[in-house]
């Protein structure tokens, strides 16, 4: 069943997450399906909150995906061509069980209204979720082998999590969550009510474009990290050449709350492909 199931997951990660998907097209043939298992994976876990109808189903859910990791119930679980697909890729790669659980821990904060608090918070929890899969993906790469240091992970997961939290600030905050750090918000005279409204203000253009610039800094801290790496890793870290675009055009967008214009993904498959060959 494996291979129909890598299939199935590569199916829905180009449903689902159309960036993680088109940066998968320029990984070598053979990593390929294991890390679209696993960005599909993260698809899946990351949409629960929109598929349910509170927290405690979407706690279940994630229950779920953490017993057929480690293996506890859910017999059937192999008939699930996504979770197939993943164990498939965790055994075949040897990927830590514990990394992969402590991902679907901190999707645990996706499911409630509580505010992000504070900086470290969010670097915290975009290390458990984005920086995890920069590493698990060049470990795939390395054929199983931990790549060490995770500097250029950390830092492109953390990047990758502000700028998409900054071009989805509008539909966040019209959810009546705030997933970017509070207490930024909070020092530049932010309040909930003029989010949760649809208030643009000087105070909160000045806290985003603080959380922009703490994004341009990972940027540039991950871009000197990969090059470190050896050439065979790099691919791994080719969206990078996608959330340095992505970040000048929100930065060129006046309304905070409005969706930031997007390249085609004719032109995001050229830059990444262009990436790629600069970076062998």
């Amino acid at each position: 069943m494996a291979g129909e199931s890598l299939d199935f997951a590569a199916k829905a990660l180009r449903e689902n997450d159309r960036d993680r998907y088109l940066a998968t097209l320029v990984l070598p043939a053979a990593a390929r399906p294991g890390i679209a298992a696993l960005y599909a994976f993260n698809a899946d876990i990351a949409a629960i909150r929109e598929r349910v109808s509170g927290p405690q189903p979407g706690e279940i859910r994630l229950q779920w995906w953490n017993d057929a990791l480690t293996g506890n119930g859910h017999g059937a679980v192999r008939q699930n061509p996504l979770a197939d697909a993943l164990l498939d890729t965790v055994e075949r790669y040897g990927l830590p069980i514990g990394t992969l659980q402590r991902l679907i821990g901190a999707r645990r904060f996706d499911l409630y209204d509580d505010p992000m608090p504070d900086l470290g918070t969010f670097e915290g929890y975009a290390g458990e979720t984005a920086s995890t899969l920069f590493q698990l993906s060049a470990m795939i790469l390395n054929d199983g082998a931990p790549v060490e240091p995770g500097d250029a992970a950390g830092h492109l997961g953390v990047a990758q999590a502000m700028i998409g939290h900054l071009r989805a600030f509008g539909r966040i905050s019209a959810q009546g969550r705030i997933m970017l750090p509070w207490s930024i918000l909070e020092a530049n005279g932010v309040t909930e009510g003029e989010i949760f409204a649809g208030q643009q203000s000087e105070g909160l253009h000045a806290a985003l474009s603080q959380v922009a610039e703490l994004a341009v800094g990972h940027l540039s801290k991950a871009r000197a990290a990969i090059a470190q790496l050896p050439a065979t890793l790099r691919p791994a870290f080719a969206a990078i050449v996608l959330l340095e675009t992505q970040l000048k055009s929100w930065q060129n967008n006046s309304n905070v709350f409005a969706v930031p214009a997007d390249d085609a993904d004719w032109r995001k498959i050229a830059r990444l492909a262009w990436w790629s060959l600069k970076n062998r």
